[in-house]
């Protein structure tokens, strides 16, 4: 269904941040697009934009892959990877050194490759892919979502943080599979395409909407809200909170998706990013709706 935009989309700033960089891939998007789509509790879909439009969901698949791991080993995960922010770039090395090989939580890039390692479990990547692309698609109730090969091939060539991550995480006996294995596995479910409209139906079993919380149970969609919040946006976490005041997680694609528990889900997509890796429109977008809805966490 397409409705009416909002206002405060309509009326959103204008981004002067530029792409993502460091993946070939994605440095060539222009960064001025933006779309908006809005799941709300009737099932019903509010669009803007480029809304239809498929984006590389990157550091957004982590919420769906840490959801996997959550149903097959639940609170075990949290032995290997804590639930606090970082204050750090995402793909930072210091603070695992510092905490001896335990990335302080799932959402930054060594403790996403933690949890993508948790998956494998002995399993083939494809496996382990298959799940993770099995969730999402059921999520969305759309068999149309796939992997970029191309965006995983060019994340494949200069992930040399990544690599370096994994093996620290190797040295402290915190990665059980072959780094390689692992990377191959998180560099592909970082490349899954989504459009806004998928990215928000989505996440309407983690906002806990009618006929979804079956597929993620209640209990823990709140753990994920938590992590979100608290670790959703990276160095910027604090910020975002302070501003827009509800959960999401963001990816360097220049996607958002953004929980209002009980009231909606939103996916955003406007690949300009800003100084901490998100999407600089996305996040002015988020605020302003979540202003003019009144909708926030903290009453």
């Amino acid at each position: 269904m397409r409705l009416a935009p909002p206002v405060p989309i309509l009326d959103v700033i204008r981004c002067y941040a530029s792409s993502c960089s460091y993946i070939p891939e994605l440095a060539v998007i222009a960064p001025q697009q933006f779309g908006i789509a809005i799941s709300l509790p009737d099932g019903g879909t509010v669009t803007a934009g480029d809304a239809a439009k498929p984006l590389s969901i990157q550091s957004i698949s982590k919420v769906f892959s840490l959801a996997c791991v959550l149903g097959r080993i639940g609170d075990q995960i949290w032995t290997r990877v804590g639930r606090e922010p970082s204050g750090s770039r995402f793909d930072s090395i210091q603070l695992l050194e510092i905490e001896h090989g335990r990335p302080r939580n799932p959402f930054i890039n060594a403790g996403a490759i933690v949890v993508t390692d948790e998956l494998l479990a002995g399993r083939a990547p494809r496996e382990a892919l298959a799940e993770i692309l099995g969730l999402v698609r059921t999520l969305a109730e759309d068999d149309d979502i796939h992997i970029s090969e191309s965006v995983a091939q060019s994340e494949t060539m200069t992930g040399h943080r990544n690599r370096a991550l994994a093996h620290y995480l190797k040295s402290y006996n915190n990665l059980l599979n072959n780094p390689e294995h692992v990377l191959g596995t998180y560099f592909h479910q970082c490349a899954i395409e989504m459009s806004c409209i998928q990215l928000a139906k989505a996440g309407r079993a983690i906002a806990g909407l009618p006929d979804a919380s079956a597929i993620i149970s209640l209990p823990k969609a709140r753990r994920l809200n938590a992590l979100m919040m608290l670790c959703g946006q990276y160095d910027g976490s604090g910020e975002f909170a302070f501003r827009v005041g509800l959960p999401a997680k963001s990816g360097v694609g220049g996607g958002l998706l953004v929980i209002v528990p009980g009231r909606a889900s939103i996916g955003i997509w406007s690949p300009g990013l800003n100084v901490f890796g998100n999407s600089h429109m996305g996040t002015h977008a988020a605020e302003r709706l979540a202003h003019a809805m009144n909708w926030a966490v903290f009453g």
